[in-house]
């Protein structure tokens, strides 16, 4: 069962609610085909869930190399969406419903956010959304991305082996906004966990 597996990892946080990955999950339920593109690593949980729904999977873990989305003093907007663009797989034909970022946003630098951003709009169509999860009460967070993957189509657990701690730039939903531009904020909801839950809609 991949929730008894999820919690059995060593380093595994307990399970948390997460209604908004639920929604997507429900929308999936409803029928049709769905791409997803997926931000993190590839976990066979997460393969195990969407498996079992019409749809195509892209993976692109951007946290593999994020010194290569840090950008240099004199770096301009153009050379960082440059970046972006080659760390993300390439386009293809049928455009992008799904986006997961799990914990993805809390490590990237404020300039590589609108990067992000204008990349993943012209992956999709409008109605495309972006889910998030982003560190807000605690002023620490892991110093490596530990990513979250489902425990079932509700709950998400953290993955996360590195005991070292690194400043949480807790990111608002104000500052999130003006980076995520071409995107408007769904819905954002505090978890237990003291993560905020986000979801963008292109």
């Amino acid at each position: 069962m991949a929730g008894a597996a999820a919690q059995a990892l060593p380093g595994a946080a307990g399970p948390v609610r997460a209604p908004l990955f639920r929604s997507l999950v429900e929308r999936m339920e409803d029928g049709g085909r769905w791409v997803i593109l997926d931000l993190g690593p590839a976990r066979p949980e997460n393969i195990d869930l969407f498996g079992r729904f019409r749809c195509r999977l892209e993976i692109a873990d951007l946290a593999d190399d994020l010194d290569a989305l840090v950008p240099p003093e004199e770096a301009g907007e153009e050379w960082m969406r440059e970046r972006m663009e080659d760390a993300l797989p390439p386009r293809n034909p049928e455009p992008v419903d799904v986006v997961l970022c799990w914990d993805l946003l809390n490590y990237l630098q404020p300039a590589a956010l609108p990067a992000l951003s204008s990349r993943l709009a012209a992956r999709g169509l409008p109605g495309t959304l972006v889910h998030a999860l982003v560190a807000y009460r605690d002023p620490l967070m892991p110093a490596l991305p530990g990513g979250f993957c489902p425990a079932d189509g509700e709950h998400l657990v953290r993955r996360n082996a590195a005991p070292d701690e690194r400043p949480a730039p807790r990111y608002s939903p104000e500052e999130l906004g003006k980076a995520f531009r071409e995107f408007s904020i769904e819905r954002a909801i505090l978890l237990g966990n003291g993560m905020q839950e986000f979801l963008f809609r292109l």
